[in-house]
């Protein structure tokens, strides 16, 4: 089965690629915007923050996925539909923006603990010099950012897990891959072990990856 249609296999594991990639790159984005609100000390935008990051933590994702891409048409915020690369674009940018919205939350605790890691009196030294507080946040979140890359790492191998939740939207990725194939050849269980036996691959490189790039950083930091 896996040789027969391994043709299918690996598109729906490229559009699981794309898919994780993009929405834990563009996430991360949304989770500085998100950590910066959580710690400027304006109490509006802690409030708003603190909200947004309660509420997506503590509903499921697939039902985020459902509500992005059947809520947003509903109130008449429709999709481009158009195929890009042989994938449908609405549904892959509902699916991506849902995830994005879902990793951004986590992201923002990621991000806001890793510059909260570094000694205030850092932050103390930079605004005696001249800097306002925000520039020098800005200049110490480099330092930050060893502390918190293997951390986003691994948002990057669970998005890649969760990123199958965009099959209920009909999203051509590795579990909708599994649902065809299993239509096509009338055999439900090979599908689904080929199918865990491509994500464990994908999460295995990115974690030894991450286990590289971690002993590295521990190591210039001794230095």
């Amino acid at each position: 089965t896996a040789v027969k249609y391994n043709d299918i296999f690996m598109a729906g594991a490229k559009i699981t690629i794309i898919i994780s990639f993009l929405s834990c790159f563009f996430g991360l984005f949304l989770g500085v915007i998100l950590a910066f609100m959580k710690i400027s000390g304006v109490k509006i935008l802690q409030a708003v923050a603190a909200v947004y990051v309660e509420v997506i933590r503590g509903t499921p994702v697939l039902v985020q996925i459902s509500l992005v891409f059947f809520g947003l048409p509903f109130l008449g915020i429709q999709f481009p539909n158009f195929e890009i690369w042989g994938v449908d674009f609405e549904r892959l940018s509902a699916g991506v923006l849902a995830l994005i919205l879902n990793s951004g939350a986590y992201q923002c605790e990621i991000v806001r603990s890793g510059i909260q890691s570094i000694h205030k009196g850092q932050l103390e030294a930079a605004m005696s010099l001249g800097f306002s507080k925000w520039e020098s946040m800005v200049r110490i979140i480099p330092q930050a950012i060893r502390n918190i890359l293997p951390v986003i790492g691994n948002e990057f191998v669970t998005l890649i897990k969760e990123s199958s939740q965009v099959s209920v939207i009909g999203m051509a990725d590795l579990m909708y891959t599994a649902a065809t194939i299993q239509g096509i050849s009338f055999q439900p269980f090979p599908p689904l072990v080929i199918v865990a036996v491509y994500y464990f691959v994908m999460t295995f490189f990115v974690s030894s990856c991450l286990r590289v790039l971690e002993i590295r950083l521990k190591v210039r930091s001794v230095r």
